[in-house]
């Protein structure tokens, strides 16, 4: 086990002036849009008017645009589109070609490679889709697709097959079917609005889907994913928050992959969802030069307990066709639990999961805390590495000691 301030990747740790940086909240800026009315600038329909979608446009602004990411910017549209609100472009930085915040968002020639063991549909949602838009994994929740756009456009997104209609899928979701089959099967007591991003719609077209689905008896809660929070935070308007807050229980999940990321208009933004009372937790994905690092993740989740957002899950990169240049090791992702786990507040500590491909749904990953198990007991590894015992006998007494050491699987090279 790596010592509490190593680094998951082998790099020397960070100081704690480093450290506590990546914990400050800065404003994204306006950059090339200095000029810009704060009127505009402010209003998340400008925001995406002006976003940058063509290669021209990326050249313009980011000039050290490389080789590897001209040509992909070429070809994204034949995959994924390309989009990048003004505000999020902001936070690129144009001196580092692998900087976090443009590796997500800016396409490389490598999304055109596609590995032997890559999908198109890697964790199986269109074998599970009973009726279009919609997504029955799971025995009491379904996914409810509301839209294939989004704010801009992450270069690992598990749907890329989908969302954009670059791939011409040519999704429609049909609200009422989707509705009617809610509404038919009384077991499903749980709705994951999601898409693209659900945030897009109209505040009149999102409130008339939220009735629908709230007015249903047995559906118990409601939730949204949604990753405007963060590309375009200037969407979380009053108005809108006083809209949602009609629907409770309503949960969000929102995505944010680097401390960077979380801005003082993005804190803004989710204090205000906070206010309204809707229960926040976070969703990141595992991602090479991005995240992949101990100190960068403990700073992102302390980050976003102080944003009042409940990091809530850390997912493997799935088996998306052209991802392999931002998939990170499941070593790596352990490794980063172990130094989450006791080294920093619970709250802060997300599940790690892998959507298995091919449909199975999400799997936990953990450090071997239970070294062993059997109907005497059960010896335990705590976060220190020392070795504790739980007597499962039926009178509370162990039939053995445990030993003085046990020496803890190597972890599965990936």
């Amino acid at each position: 086990m790596q010592p509490e301030n190593s680094s998951a990747n082998g790099k020397e740790p960070p100081s704690p002036s480093q450290f506590n940086s990546l914990k400050q909240f800065h404003s994204a800026g306006r950059g090339f849009w200095s000029d810009v009315p704060d009127k505009d600038w402010n209003d998340w329909k400008w925001q995406l008017k002006h976003r940058i979608t063509t290669v021209e446009q990326l050249q313009k602004f980011l000039p050290t645009l490389t080789p590897e990411e001209f040509a992909g910017a070429k070809l994204a549209n034949t995959k994924l589109a390309l989009a990048i609100t003004p505000y999020f472009f902001n936070l690129i930085d144009p001196a580092d070609e692998n900087c976090p915040i443009r590796l997500q968002v800016i396409p490389k020639l490598a999304e055109s490679r596609t590995a032997p063991w890559e999908m198109s549909d890697p964790v199986g949602e269109d074998s599970h889709s009973p009726v279009p838009g919609l997504v029955h994994r799971y025995p009491d929740r379904v996914l409810f697709l509301v839209t294939d756009r989004c704010a801009a456009y992450c270069r690992y997104c598990t749907r890329s097959r989908l969302v954009s209609n670059a791939t011409g899928y040519d999704f429609h979701p049909e609200f009422d079917k989707q509705i009617a089959y809610i509404a038919a099967h009384p077991e499903i007591r749980d709705v994951l609005l999601s898409g693209g991003d659900p945030l897009l719609l109209s505040d009149d077209k999102l409130e008339n889907l939220l009735s629908r689905l709230h007015a249903i008896p047995h559906v118990e809660f409601l939730r949204i994913g949604s990753r405007i929070p963060t590309f375009l935070p200037q969407r979380i308007t009053p108005e809108l928050c006083a809209m949602l807050k009609k629907f409770h229980p309503l949960f969000m999940s929102v995505h944010s992959n680097h401390p960077r990321e979380l801005t003082t208009e993005v804190r803004d933004a989710l204090g205000r969802l906070a206010d309204a009372g809707i229960p926040l937790g976070n969703q990141s994905v595992l991602l090479k030069h991005v995240n992949d690092d101990a100190t960068v993740m403990k700073a992102l989740v302390q980050k976003l307990l102080m944003c009042r957002v409940k990091p809530y899950y850390l997912y493997q990169c799935d088996l998306i066709s052209g991802s392999a240049h931002l998939r990170a090791s499941v070593r790596q992702g352990i490794e980063i639990m172990q130094q989450l786990r006791g080294h920093t507040t619970g709250y802060a500590v997300p599940q790690y999961v892998i959507d298995a491909p091919g449909g199975g749904g999400k799997v936990p990953v953990n450090p071997e805390y239970v070294l062993s198990h059997n109907a005497d007991r059960v010896v335990l590894r705590n976060y220190e590495g020392k070795i504790f015992e739980y007597p499962e006998a039926t009178d509370g007494t162990p039939l053995s000691k445990p030993p003085k050491e046990i020496e803890e699987p190597e972890l599965c090279k990936c």
